[in-house]
């Protein structure tokens, strides 16, 4: 296999790890959560560092995922939007507009940057809320497109050791490093056993956040109530 795959999404502006995580969150809530979409900074930073259906897990804070979002609004891939009556700004994502690209490829795209490399059977199985694809015949289709782009946006990787289905990753962040990626998704899934009591507070401090939100969204719901009381 190759360690290292050519192709670089824009050399002169790759994407950061935080960035592709934010952009991928913004992607992928739009369509599972489309009544809370935009997001507020504190619903994207549930989402980035949410357990399930991310790899690699991670921990990023307020400070740090607000300056992300700044970067990719500066690069047009985000906008910030303040909304009449709300206390907070809502941020929603570009990519549509930006790449030209449907809801298919969107969807795609987004499970790779959230999710790492993958075949298109994964990659099928893992979309469903996002785009229901009905064939895997499908999903390589919509991989291609993003393959010919120009700059491209995915690159198909060659066939591991005893396997026999390709794997596909996203261009984002540029070249993708095979042996890294591998090497990070096996530390991973080692540690998990390990990291009972770690994940246990995350989703506690998940729990708190999602409390949070619903206490605000009580209280604008009866601040609203109040002017036609």
């Amino acid at each position: 296999m190759q360690d290292d795959i050519p192709g670089s999404f824009d050399p002169a502006s790759d994407l950061d790890p935080n960035e592709i995580r934010v952009l991928g969150v913004l992607a992928e809530k739009e369509a599972l959560t489309p009544d809370n979409y935009p997001m507020s900074l504190n619903a994207v930073m549930n989402g980035c560092n949410q357990l399930s259906s991310r790899d690699p897990v991670m921990q990023l804070s307020e400070d740090v995922v607000h300056d992300t979002l700044q970067r990719l609004m500066q690069r047009k891939l985000v906008n910030g939007i303040a909304q009449a009556g709300a206390r907070v700004i809502k941020y929603e994502h570009r990519m549509r507009i930006k790449w030209t690209l449907e809801q298919d490829k969107v969807a795609v795209l987004a499970v790779l940057m959230l999710r790492g490399l993958q075949t298109a059977g994964e990659i099928r199985s893992r979309t469903g809320r996002l785009h229901e694809f009905k064939s895997v015949a499908e999903v390589e289709s919509v991989l291609q497109f993003l393959i010919d782009k120009y700059p491209p946006l995915v690159a198909r990787l060659e066939r591991a050791p005893g396997t026999k289905e390709y794997r596909y990753g996203q261009l984002l962040g540029g070249p993708i490093d095979v042996a890294r990626m591998d090497a990070g998704g096996a530390a991973s899934g080692g540690s998990s056993s390990g990291s009972t009591g770690a994940r246990v507070a995350q989703l506690e401090q998940e729990v708190a956040a999602l409390r949070s939100e619903v206490d605000e969204l009580k209280a604008q719901f009866a601040a609203f109530r109040q002017q036609f009381e």
